[in-house]
């Protein structure tokens, strides 16, 4: 039996905990979410990137893989428009974190995290722009569509891992800035309730990304290309009758399409 849709059900259990961490994490650990340059405005950073750049993002480059039986421009707009979703949270969540530290005086840009995060976030946005005009409009030829894909597929495997780097290193940046410990505060190192609740939420992330790795470089799993138009296979069973017989000796070839 097949192992691709038990791991397709478990990459779907984890980032849904990733998101019921996220959301917990932020939402009561830190406090909830505003739009006023507060600390609660910051808490919209968090939850959003992971929302977009971990979810949207991730599930994006599983629709290729869930659906790799059905209409290939179908699949790519699905795609696209997830992409999409996550690249507006990504905007959002910086400019909250960016109000943040102007209105706290807090210094931007000086964090590892940082320093990852936003080029990931910028190659991203180029990602997108770039699969955009190659893939799906105006589209390039299929000889150049054929050389460009091996790299869009490998840049899109890294941004994956970038994006759980980055993850990871504002998780744990938030949990030392939360638990710093003295004054009666809560120490991360002593590991209270939220500390946990930060930590498995980086642990999910993590298994999220590399199930997802995995299903989208393992040749078992590729998608199935029609043999006469990959561009357009057909949506339903139904209407993939008119491609089963390709052979022009056939006397029922195309009686499908009739």
């Amino acid at each position: 039996m097949s192992a691709f849709y038990p791991l397709v059900l478990a990459s779907q259990v984890a980032v849904v905990l990733v998101l019921i961490l996220a959301g917990y994490w932020t939402g009561h650990y830190l406090g909830g979410f505003a739009w006023d340059g507060s600390a609660k405005e910051f808490n919209l950073h968090p939850l959003l990137m992971i929302l977009g750049l971990v979810f949207f993002y991730g599930d994006a480059i599983l629709m290729f893989r869930i659906f790799r039986k059905e209409n290939k421009t179908v699949v790519k707009t699905i795609h696209m428009l997830m992409q999409a979703l996550a690249i507006i949270c990504g905007v959002i969540a910086l400019k909250a974190v960016f109000r943040f530290h102007n209105k706290a005086g807090i210094p931007n840009m000086y964090t590892l995290h940082s320093w990852v995060g936003l080029p990931t976030f910028i190659l991203f946005c180029l990602q997108f722009i770039g699969g955009f005009v190659s893939f799906l409009y105006p589209k390039l030829n299929e000889t150049r569509r054929a050389a460009v894909l091996p790299y869009h597929k490998f840049l899109g495997v890294t941004l994956l891992g970038l994006v759980s780097v980055t993850a990871l290193t504002g998780i744990n940046n938030k949990l030392f800035f939360a638990m710093p410990g003295g004054e009666g505060k809560e120490k991360y190192s002593s590991l209270p309730p939220q500390a946990y609740v930060g930590n498995f939420l980086g642990l999910a992330i993590v298994i999220y990304a590399v199930i997802v790795g995995f299903l989208v470089t393992c040749e078992d799993y590729k998608r199935e290309q029609d043999a006469s138009n990959p561009e357009k296979l057909p949506l339903t069973t139904a209407e993939m009758k008119q491609f089963q017989s390709m052979d022009p000796a056939d006397p029922s070839a195309g009686e499908g399409a009739k």
